[in-house]
């Protein structure tokens, strides 16, 4: 069966006009772009999940809030990181010269102070780093979003226009019969049944990045307010 379905979408695709064959490569180049988008974002928030929990939990087993920033963990350069090392950075910014040597040392943060608006100025670029990293982490969705959508909607113009070829012949010869009718609108549907076998498993796929995504962003929304919260804890005198 599969192969007499394949054959009729072969048969129909040469048997199409040059608008439907450009329509159809149209899809097929979009539905490899939208493939190698999706297995890319597959192994992007694989390895953003593990990281976030690694470091979630190194972070907050830590003595104080800054252990892991001070013992220079090298950096993967990822969401979770990337919140962390920010916020760190700011707030040691943010400490005199004495609280920064005590705390270089060793000596945990009895004596290093912030006032509620530090604290503040710290809590508002944690959140904005938090905001540049969710929409890393989307980036390439709104892409399968549009090849999804797109798909189907090309489809639909390719069988219109291959049926207003069809009709125009008909009027051209002036009668018509099933025998040279059918193949016309057969290859005419080609583009739409393309454009739905794109669609449907893009679908499935958007929709379980979209989970992950979401997943990932709460994630990492709960580990900022943390932070912050460790910060408020820790420093604010």
């Amino acid at each position: 069966m599969v192969e007499f379905f394949a054959d009729s979408l072969v048969n129909g695709f040469l048997q199409s006009s040059m608008m439907g064959k450009f329509i159809v490569m149209v899809q097929l180049s979009a539905s490899i772009v939208m493939v190698g988008i999706i297995i890319g974002k597959v192994k992007q928030l694989a390895h953003v999940g593990r990281l976030t929990r690694r470091v979630s939990r190194d972070v907050m087993m830590g003595r104080d809030v800054l252990e892991y920033y001070l013992a220079r963990h090298p950096s993967s350069h990822t969401a979770i990181e990337n919140i962390y090392q920010g916020t760190c950075e700011r707030l040691f910014k943010l400490l005199s010269p004495a609280s920064r040597s005590t705390l270089a040392h060793g000596e945990g943060v009895q004596s290093a102070a912030l006032t509620r608006n530090e604290v503040e100025l710290v809590k508002s670029h944690c959140e904005h780093i938090l905001e540049e990293e969710e929409l890393k982490i989307e980036y390439g969705m709104g892409a399968i979003a549009t090849i999804v959508a797109l798909a189907p909607m090309l489809g639909l113009l390719g069988t219109v226009w291959g049926v207003l070829d069809a009709f125009a012949d008909m009027g051209a010869a002036g009668s018509a019969t099933i025998a040279t009718m059918a193949p016309a609108i057969s290859s005419a549907l080609v583009t739409t049944v393309v454009g739905l076998l794109i669609a449907i498993p893009g679908v499935c796929a958007f929709n379980r990045l979209q989970a992950t995504v979401r997943g990932l962003s709460a994630d990492m929304e709960g580990f900022a307010d943390d932070l912050v919260g460790r910060v408020a804890l820790e420093f604010q005198s």
